[in-house]
């Protein structure tokens, strides 16, 4: 936290940190209810879009409560969820459980299949209209707040400076920018988020934040093999029946598959790559099919909230409020998130007019948690509270199977047997030691349906200057190669899906190296480090993946 300093200050109604569908949604209500206010977007992308990632199956309640006639005004949607089948794959075999078997938590009604990232470039369309100010290419370093007070605004990162700190010729100081309320929608993990969940104790009445890795790629198939709107989700296969998480196969327009793996970031096995097994689950006899005479067009990869209702922190701060995946509102079970990221923008927008309407500012808005969950975020988060804790206690099969069981007597008999499970430990913590676990080998890539993480990293566009500060800062340079190392073998190069981390040996001995113009920005390391001690903030505006489609 800091204050102003010497730097240029501009000020604001509202500052909303992050383009993306929360951020954009919030601004967007703001201006419909309040046009008098002045709104203010920044967005660390090089546009509008570039830093998003989603599967993606939008359920549309969120847009239609926002944009209700998003479909006439021409928003980028792609088919409409013709089939949604849910499966379970052995190592050969693919079992699918019958739709009657599925509790309705488990189901979404007129589901559109879309590219996130597209979606969010219309929604900063429709909010310019409107008259918000979006500044891309600004990234939020810091907040501004002087000692233990509220919040003010932020503070933005500079640019043009090298990877010693100084500044190169071009050099810009970052600015503050001041509001008299902030929301923060950075997605998962981020910066600012963590930032303020620490200093204003918001997460002591929740449990830990579970998360997710999601790597996904492009691939436009056959004509033959697309059935537009068909939508297939995975349990079993390649994941072993202790570590969380699923594979998704959408078909979206134009001969588009979108492909990929989550992997619940709780996983045990050190040696266990969720790169590596992404490349795997390809390769099985459900998968591989669909991508003979493929071409591969993009890929990418980032973090996600799983932890559900019980790990929301308190959503409201002195001078501002949480949105979006910063606090955690995906529904893991169904793997939707983007329609309570909309609602909580919503929600949130809706709590901020009614405050500056009363001449407030800076305080903390006491029913703005209430306006966000009231959306139907709680309701529906509620109904699933328990699917992650019982996966994670219980292992995939047995977990699943408790899970469906608690959604169903909520369906029908009102109640959960379980009551509402919790957690105390992070993810990072369930690491097992090396010489505990029988290590994994993954098979060379093929260059055609399997890939190493160069080429992935390639089709992520990815843009960063190597002479800036490197963004990925160990709080203890020596922890990895003192500590990790020997214990766990420095699982750093398995867990990130970008090529960033590698151990060398130099002169005799190992030594830890971080490749940071890799990084896409998924924030893995931050959340697995078993030690903590590696801490992502944000490089300069504009630095990262461009993604296109994603």
């Amino acid at each position: 936290m800091a204050d102003a300093g010497n730097r240029e200050t501009l000020a604001t109604d509202v500052l909303i940190v992050g383009a993306g569908p929360s951020g954009l949604a919030a601004a967007i209500r703001l201006k419909q209810r309040h046009p008098e206010l002045a709104v203010t977007v920044v967005e660390k992308a090089a546009e509008v879009g570039g830093h998003i990632l989603s599967g993606a199956v939008m359920d549309p309640v969120g847009l239609d409560a926002l944009i209700p006639d998003w479909r006439l005004k021409g928003a980028p949607v792609g088919p409409d969820v013709t089939r949604d089948s849910y499966h379970f794959l052995t190592q050969k075999a693919d079992f699918v459980f019958p739709h009657a078997l599925l509790p309705p938590q488990m189901r979404t009604q007129n589901g559109v299949i879309v590219s996130l990232g597209d979606l969010v470039r219309w929604l900063g369309e429709q909010a310019a209209e409107l008259g918000v100010d979006i500044f891309p290419m600004t990234a939020a370093v810091d907040v501004l707040r002087t000692g233990d007070g509220p919040v003010r605004g932020i503070i933005t990162g500079d640019l043009g400076l090298d990877a010693q700190g100084n500044p190169k010729p071009g050099h810009a100081e970052g600015i503050a920018l001041e509001a008299k309320y902030t929301l923060i929608g950075e997605g998962a993990r981020g910066s600012l988020a963590r930032k303020i969940i620490g200093d204003f104790d918001l997460a002591r009445n929740a449990s830990p934040q579970k998360y997710g890795l999601g790597i996904k790629e492009v691939w436009e198939i056959p004509a033959e093999r697309h059935q537009p709107g068909k939508v297939d989700h995975y349990l079993g296969f390649p994941l072993d029946n202790a570590t969380g998480g699923g594979g998704f196969a959408y078909h979206a327009e134009n001969r588009k598959l979108y492909l990929g793996l989550v992997v619940h970031l709780d996983y045990a096995d050190p040696t266990l790559s969720p790169f590596g097994e992404f490349q795997r689950f390809k390769t099985h006899p459900a998968i591989a099919p669909l991508l003979e005479g493929a071409t591969r067009l993009s890929y990418g990869a980032r973090a996600l909230t799983a932890g559900g209702l019980q790990a929301i922190p308190d959503l409201a701060f002195a001078g501002g409020g949480l949105i979006g995946c910063a606090a955690g509102f995906m529904n893991a079970p169904r793997l939707k998130a983007i329609h309570n990221a909309i609602l909580s923008g919503i929600g949130a927008a809706d709590a901020v007019g009614e405050a500056i309407a009363a001449g407030r500012q800076h305080d903390r808005i006491e029913n703005f948690g209430q306006h966000v969950l009231s959306t139907g975020i709680g309701k529906e988060l509620s109904g699933v509270r328990n699917l992650k804790p019982l996966w994670s206690r219980f292992g995939t099969l047995l977990g699943a199977l408790l899970g469906g069981v608690d959604m169903w007597c909520q369906t029908v008999l009102g109640f959960s047997p379980f009551g509402t499970q919790r957690w105390s430990t992070p993810d990072r913590s369930k690491l097992r030691p090396l010489a505990e676990v029988t290590p994994r080998q993954y098979a060379r890539p093929d260059g055609k349906v399997t890939f190493d993480r160069s080429s992935s990293v390639f089709l992520a566009n990815l843009a960063h200057d190597e002479d800036q500060p490197v963004h990925l800062r160990l709080t203890d340079p020596a922890v990895p190669i003192r500590e990790n190392l020997p214990r766990y073998g420095e699982p750093a190069p398995l867990y990130c899906p970008a090529g960033v981390y590698e151990v060398a040996e130099e002169g005799g001995a190992p030594v830890f190296r971080i490749h940071a113009a890799n990084c896409v920005h998924c924030k893995t390391c931050d959340i697995k480090d078993p030690a903590g001690n590696i801490t992502w903030v944000p490089p300069e505006g504009g630095s990262g993946p461009n993604y296109s489609g994603m």
